[in-house]
């Protein structure tokens, strides 16, 4: 699989609910971009409680769900959002590539880095907020357009127009698709739970959901 990063996009945290931050709008660069262990530099995230660090380095959020969202959307503010390919938060965007098509474990270089997917992106309400729409949130999770998470293997430098080339195959029962589906709109069986809490590759949080729902 190779694609073509069609823009790479970067965000500084900035007031998004009252007092509270967010750097969730993500804005494309020009040029080549570090891509350290945490992220690209520079990338901010806010909360970092529950954003960013090395499990969660490198959003991706494909390109062909902002034309998913055209056909389903009526609000003209939140449908200008879409001509923005950082919209969702996303850090990479790239067209023809989904969750069905990429599975946890997978590694890809991009520019000179190594990355890999560890983990499906659980939305939250800053969407939403983001959107000015109620009920979006809601809508990644019935349709599962959720976008995924890498972490870093190999730094190095990527700029828009790279390709994103699969170089490993991760686990082939594991599309990003399924572990959404399982674990973030609570579909599991207790077989799927039992492996998902010991997959390799998987995000230990994610792994630690997985223990918590098998009880």
């Amino acid at each position: 699989m190779k694609r073509v990063l069609q823009a790479l996009c970067t965000g500084t945290a900035r007031p998004f609910n009252g007092a509270e931050l967010s750097a969730i709008v993500k804005r494309p660069r020009d040029g080549v971009v570090q891509l350290l262990e945490e992220g690209f530099a520079p990338d901010e995230q806010a909360d970092r409680r529950v954003h960013g660090g090395p499990e969660k380095a490198v959003h991706l959020y494909p390109l062909d769900h902002h034309t998913a969202w055209r056909e389903e959307l009526k609000d003209k503010a939140a449908l200008a959002f879409l001509d923005e390919p950082g919209a969702f938060g996303s850090n990479l965007s790239i067209s023809d590539i989904g969750e069905h098509d990429v599975f946890i474990g997978d590694r890809f270089r991009v520019g000179t880095a190594v990355i890999e997917i560890n983990q499906p992106r659980q939305p939250c309400w800053k969407i939403d907020h983001r959107f000015g729409v109620k009920g979006m949130t809601a809508r990644i999770v019935q349709t599962g357009r959720s976008g995924w998470y890498f972490r870093v293997i190999e730094p190095g430098e990527v700029q828009a127009q790279d390709t994103l080339e699969r170089i490993e195959d991760g686990h082939p029962n594991w599309s990003v698709a399924r572990v959404f589906t399982a674990l973030i709109h609570g579909k599991a069986t207790r077989e799927d739970l039992t492996q998902l809490a010991q997959l390799p590759r998987l995000s230990p949080q994610i792994q630690a959901k997985a223990i918590k729902r098998l009880g």
